[in-house]
């Protein structure tokens, strides 16, 4: 015996369906009387002969039809057939969280940096999305497709995010060497720029993420140089510092060689001479100007005496001279104050 009356209800396991029509195959003929139950996270729009007739909310709802059990079948059947004409379907909507969809750029985006010209970047990230607008979403997006998902929506939304990105980087980026600092700031200003194109579909962007943007290798290994040579600092000190480490470590080297080769004693003796020749070698270096200055050379943009005396206690703690020979060159540059 047939069902005289319908029990309606949609109850999505995958997580992933934004619109279910019920029924979804075969005629739509819902009987009149037919009991429509509607969850929290949902919302209900019924038609009927092709005309959206109303919203239903979560709760329990009759649905009126022209599908009288029985007595309209057996009216019908004389000029119709076995298919009812009187037709008419209900569309489920999800409203609960779409969250972590993804987004990113198939091809690199032309981008004109204020520090290394024109470069290509790519850009990836997540959004999460909610339906606002059930009538306008399934009139302007979903049409007469029986189900819709969240996976046929993100290509559509992806596709405007990129379209979109390469305005928001120019406006609000500078340079990709700024990028650390600045996601939070183009999140923000991409949501913004997003959230009138997203509303006019019948959603609501709950939230949208630029997690990473990267460059060409080539690019990343100047950014990379570029970094090494900010960690530095004052390249000619540092220069500088190398080549006494490297003055030293020799010495210590030829030390040793000559010590094996010829018994220690002659060794140690031309360990010891470079040991003294190093420190001449580092004030050669370090001290240029006290050399100008001692053979005569023009002093009107040298260092002065008291910047002099400040390198020569800064080898002095570096270990390359002795405090005699500090305490030596510190009277000669006292006696020029």
């Amino acid at each position: 015996m047939p069902k005289l009356m319908e029990v309606l209800e949609f109850l999505d396991n995958s997580g992933d369906r934004m619109v279910q029509r019920v029924p979804n195959f075969g005629s739509a003929e819902i009987k009149w009387g037919a009991q429509l139950t509607v969850r929290e996270n949902q919302e209900a729009v019924f038609y009927r002969d092709g005309k959206a007739l109303d919203v239903f909310k979560a709760g329990r709802h009759i649905l009126e039809t022209q599908n009288i059990p029985l007595i309209s079948k057996w009216v019908t059947s004389f000029g119709y057939g076995p298919e009812s004409p009187f037709r008419s379907e209900v569309y489920f909507v999800g409203k609960q969280l779409f969250p972590n969809l993804k987004w990113g750029t198939k091809e690199p985006i032309l981008f004109r940096d204020s520090e290394l010209k024109m470069i290509r970047i790519r850009s990836f990230g997540s959004f999460s999305i909610q339906i606002a607008d059930s009538l306008l979403f399934i009139n302007k997006i979903v049409g007469t497709r029986g189900v819709y998902k969240n996976e046929d929506i993100e290509d559509y939304i992806r596709s405007i995010i990129v379209s979109r990105l390469t305005g928001i980087l120019g406006d609000e980026l500078k340079t990709v060497l700024d990028m650390p600092s600045s996601f939070d700031d183009l999140s923000l200003a991409a949501s913004v720029k997003l959230k009138s194109e997203i509303e006019a579909l019948g959603l609501y962007l709950h939230d949208f993420y630029i997690n990473s943007i990267s460059v060409p290798e080539n690019v990343q290994e100047l950014i990379d140089e570029r970094s090494g040579m900010s960690a530095i600092g004052n390249i000619d000190e540092f220069m500088k510092y190398k080549m006494a480490l490297s003055l030293e470590k020799a010495a210590e080297n030829q030390s040793g060689t000559a010590g094996e080769g010829m018994g220690g004693g002659v060794g140690a003796g031309m360990g010891l001479g470079m040991g003294f020749m190093l420190p001449q070698m580092i004030q050669n270096s370090m001290m240029s100007g006290v050399g100008q200055q001692m053979q005569g050379q023009d002093n009107s943009t040298g260092e002065s005496a008291i910047d002099k005396l400040k390198k020569l206690k800064e080898i002095l703690d570096l270990g390359i001279i002795s405090k005699e020979e500090f305490e030596e060159k510190k009277k000669k540059l006292m006696s020029e104050l």
